[in-house]
């Protein structure tokens, strides 16, 4: 019997592997140029125990199918097979002209069980355009005006942190600083909470928001099953992405806040408010108004699931990718102090105009903290790739090759946005590969930190506004240089999805008069 029982054994492992390996030549099958693969990881080994961070092993990937002069290739995440396009003009027809194909970011999403998981970043097909349709209309430059003055409040409780770290001769670590500065902007924008994490480190949004964004062993191992299994699968056998402790914070604080509110019908100039009028009356209006007072209907209206959800991804997004991109900028700046002070002028020039008075207006008139801001974005993309999901069979143009329903798309943003044919000496920091004839000499769909097409961010120009106050506070007030606790050279967080600094950035600030 135990020679029986191993003889089974072996059998059947020898048979998952034959079928792994047959699995592992599905683009040899069609022709398209691949990578060696090795079992049981495909190409991603290196990821999957922190070897390499995602960015880096997708530029690996970009550069090795560049240098071979293909215009796109195949890798392997497990046995399942990813698609990587290498031609800007690919990417341009899967992110925009053929979008019908591509509409999928690939996202589980079980509403039910994984209540926060069904967010706009993750919905498909008509759940998708409908919560976009109405979402869209709270990112309008209107509704960032109105949620200004909220933001620039907080940026004077960042400014008192780096005073007092002027006077205590402490260097300041940016990202912990900037993503408590995060932390108190979207909780007070999007959950009209004051959390003032940034004068007190240990608060429950920022704990909440820190294992939200830990990607620890366990969190890369539900990835990998996100890719590799049917969704059905992991809904029956109830799956979850989401931390349970995670999920129970942010529920009971959204659902508070939407009670409360709505009980005392308050009215404040936040994401929030947008949200409780989309649930309540399945619009945005420039009013106060937050409840139906002539039908009740709430038929077009969002649930309450759907408010937490869009809540929580704006908080994700403003609190790791925005944070990041900061502290990138900053370290530029301290390394090339010409460009720092050049951006100094500028905020000192346009301020000067508005009674030195921190505005909305004055924040949109610095178009060279738009370059430098659109500069650290190229050398450090928050998300270094962008996933899509082969939603329709798919001939790529000018080839035979046909990507099939359900096939993974990897656009390799870092690797395009590194690429010297496309941007010149690429570690080098130069915020004038952004102005208007650089961009026209350029091909489209190179420079692509916040997608393109239908699925660009909708947050992006919030991103943006809350990345500019942040670098006004610093550089307007503060001569910024790197100190000696910054590890060079920087190295990208191999522990990451996102991009981070590997060992923080440490900064010396020095007050300027």
């Amino acid at each position: 019997m135990n020679y029986t029982f191993l003889a089974l054994i072996v059998t059947l492992l020898l048979g998952i592997i034959t079928y792994l390996k047959w699995k592992l030549r599905y683009w040899d099958k069609i022709g398209l140029p691949t990578i060696p693969p090795k079992l049981p990881f495909g190409n991603l080994t290196e990821v999957i125990f922190g070897r390499k961070s995602f960015g880096e092993q997708f530029v690996d990937f970009y550069q090795i199918l560049k240098a071979k002069g293909c215009r796109h290739g195949g890798v392997y995440f497990g046995a399942s097979p990813l698609y990587i396009p290498v031609d800007p003009e690919i990417v341009k027809h899967i992110m925009l002209v053929d979008f019908p194909h591509f509409s999928s970011h690939g996202g589980y999403v079980d509403e039910e069980s994984d209540p926060l998981s069904g967010h706009l970043f993750n919905l498909d097909d008509i759940k998708w355009r409908n919560l976009r349709v109405k979402l869209t209309p709270t990112f309008t430059s209107g509704k960032m005006k109105m949620m200004f003055q909220t933001l620039a409040e907080v940026s004077y409780n960042l400014k008192n942190v780096l005073d007092e770290c002027v006077i205590t001769k402490t260097p300041v670590d940016a990202r912990d600083v900037l993503s408590r500065f995060g932390v108190d902007v979207i909780s007070s924008v999007a959950f009209g909470l004051e959390c003032d994490s940034l004068k007190d480190p240990n608060t429950s949004f920022r704990m909440y928001g820190k294992k939200a964004v830990d990607f620890d062993i366990w969190v890369r191992i539900k990835i990998f099953m996100q890719v590799i299994l049917p969704h059905c699968f992991l809904k029956a056998i109830g799956h979850k992405f989401t931390k349970t402790e995670v999920e129970q914070f942010f529920m009971k604080s959204i659902r508070e806040v939407v009670e409360y509110r709505e009980k005392n019908n308050i009215y404040r100039k936040d994401f929030m408010h947008l949200l409780i009028q989309l649930k309540n009356l399945g619009t945005v209006t420039d009013d106060g108004q937050i409840l139906d007072g002539v039908s009740g209907s709430k038929e077009f209206g969002l649930t309450m699931n759907q408010v937490a959800a869009q809540a929580f991804v704006f908080f994700m997004a403003g609190y790791e990718t925005s944070s990041s991109t900061i502290t990138f900028a900053l370290y530029e700046l301290a390394l090339n102090p010409r460009i720092q002070d050049k951006l100094r002028d500028e905020i000192n020039t346009v301020l000067a105009t508005y009674d030195n008075k921190l505005t909305y207006a004055a924040i949109m008139e610095m178009t060279y903290m738009e370059k430098v801001i659109q500069e650290t974005l190229r050398k450090y993309p928050p998300l270094p790739i962008i996933m899509r999901l082969c939603t329709k069979d798919y001939i790529v143009p000018d080839t035979d090759i046909e990507i099939k329903k359900g096939v993974g798309v990897m656009i390799p943003v870092l690797g395009l946005q590194t690429d010297p044919d496309y941007f010149p000496d690429p570690e080098v920091f130069d915020p004038n590969r952004f102005s208007e004839e650089k961009k026209k000499e350029r091909p489209g769909f190179t420079w692509l930190p916040f997608g393109d097409g239908p699925r660009i961010c909708i947050g992006m120009r919030f991103g943006m506004l809350q990345s500019k106050v942040a670098l006004t506070t610093f550089i307007r007030n503060y001569r910024v240089k790197l100190n000696e606790k910054t590890k060079m050279p920087l190295k990208i967080d191999k522990g990451s999805f996102t991009t981070r600094a590997e060992g923080g950035v440490w900064l010396n600030l020095e007050k300027l008069n």
